[in-house]
């Protein structure tokens, strides 16, 4: 694709994964104790549902995977959008909770089409060689989501109340994000081996014709996967129950909800430094580097109790897990190129996406266990330390074509 193309594609992505992930995720936080008050249903329930539907996206995600190896996403990005609208105008006008959750199970399948997976798999596609500054500047675009839509969500809510706020992003997900869909992703796929061109801060681990299933079952897949799991367990924890622990420890709603969005702003200038760390750090050691950045994080959020120190350590945090993001982005193909990324990157998005979903309920269920989201938060950081050592043996050692061996994505003499 000419640059001026692989340029829109980009900027459409840039637009519209920040919009979905603003009003399918971002906004139920802020908006889930006014449902609960007007509803009578409980938080756990509410959070049951929403967990339901990012279930519903990592099932699916392999299979989208699978295809948009081989067709390309602008078909399945704009049905995506087409579907996100209905699916919250559901969720909004439900008179009972089972159909509260059925809005957001058909949401679950919309997250699965316009949520980082298959925007990573076209950036990757497209880019081939410079994939990882493109895939930063998306993500650098899409950390402003909860910086945009909590504050503005807030807003919303006290104007118009949740029904009406959830009306309202329906109408603009489907009406801004479909067209810029099919309009922006146009142009021909490239074939798998033509996008097998290595990074330039690390060698393919792993010959770029290994089979999916070779792959897939290796000691370094499954401790990627694994460390990136319980880590994204532990921010996305942290992301859903954070308006409930600032409001614990004394803030509103409204500042709350700028306290999330606040941590937006983290993410991006996480992501900003993303760049120098590939240069500077091996594969494994920015990975473990940033997952343990995700874990203490995590346990200032539970010991500190001053409101502004409180706001300083979410914005901390949103840094950490906005590194994060991008761990996910380039962990397949850091490691083992980029022929089989989507078939690859649908596999271990599959439990990062289910330990997402579980997150928010779990973390409110160990608040109640407990008996404060603070103690929460500390249990969460243990869970993000284990993560850790995953992370150690998550890069593969294999011997490459040129005799040489890659090992933590540096190239070595082989012995």
């Amino acid at each position: 694709m000419p640059r001026a193309g692989r340029r829109r594609v980009l900027a459409v992505l840039c637009f519209t994964v920040t919009m979905s992930y603003g009003i399918l995720f971002y906004a139920f936080p802020v908006l889930l104790t006014e449902i609960s008050a007007d509803t009578g249903w409980s938080r756990a329930a509410l959070t049951g549902a929403f967990s339901a539907g990012l279930l519903v996206a990592a099932a699916v995600g392999v299979p989208l995977g699978h295809r948009l190896d081989r067709h390309g996403p602008r078909w399945l990005m704009t049905a995506g959008s087409l579907l996100g609208g209905p699916s919250l105008v559901v969720v909004a006008l439900a008179p009972s909770l089972a159909v509260f959750m059925i809005g957001w199970v058909l949401a679950g399948l919309a997250m699965a089409a316009l949520f980082y997976p298959p925007a990573f798999t076209a950036v990757t596609r497209w880019y081939g060689s410079q994939r990882v500054k493109a895939l930063t500047l998306l993500t650098l675009a899409a950390g402003f989501a909860s910086t945009v839509f909590a504050p503005l969500t807030a807003w919303l809510l006290d104007q118009i109340g949740w029904q009406s706020t959830y009306l309202l992003l329906a109408i603009g997900l489907s009406l801004v994000t479909a067209p810029a869909h099919w309009w922006g992703l146009r142009g021909p796929w490239p074939e798998s081996t033509a996008a097998v061109i290595p990074s330039t801060e690390a060698s393919a681990a792993a010959p770029p014709a290994a089979e999916p299933g070779r792959i897939t079952r290796s000691l370094s897949f499954v401790a990627t996967t694994l460390a990136v799991s319980l880590a994204s367990f532990t921010a996305y924890a942290v992301v859903i129950n954070l308006v409930p622990l600032l409001v614990e420890q004394g803030m509103d709603t409204g500042q709350a909800a700028v306290a999330l969005g606040l941590g937006g702003v983290g993410q991006v200038a996480g992501r900003v430094a993303y760049p120098a760390m590939t240069r500077r750090l091996s594969v494994r050691t920015r990975t473990t580097v940033i997952l343990l950045a995700t874990a203490l994080t995590t346990v200032a959020l539970g010991l500190v109790t001053v409101a502004m120190a409180l706001i300083a350590a979410s914005v901390v945090a949103g840094m950490a897990r906005g590194l994060l993001t991008l761990v996910q982005a380039t962990a397949v193909s850091e490691r083992w190129g980029v022929a089989h990324y989507g078939k690859l990157t649908g596999l271990l998005s599959a439990p990062v996406t289910v330990t997402v979903a579980l997150a928010p309920w779990a973390g409110a269920a160990i608040a109640g266990l407990t008996g404060s989201y603070a103690s929460a938060f500390l249990v969460l950081a243990g869970i993000g330390l284990v993560s850790v050592a995953f992370a150690l043996v998550s890069v593969p050692l294999t011997r490459t074509r040129a005799g040489t061996r890659v090992k933590d994505g540096h190239r070595r003499a082989a012995g």
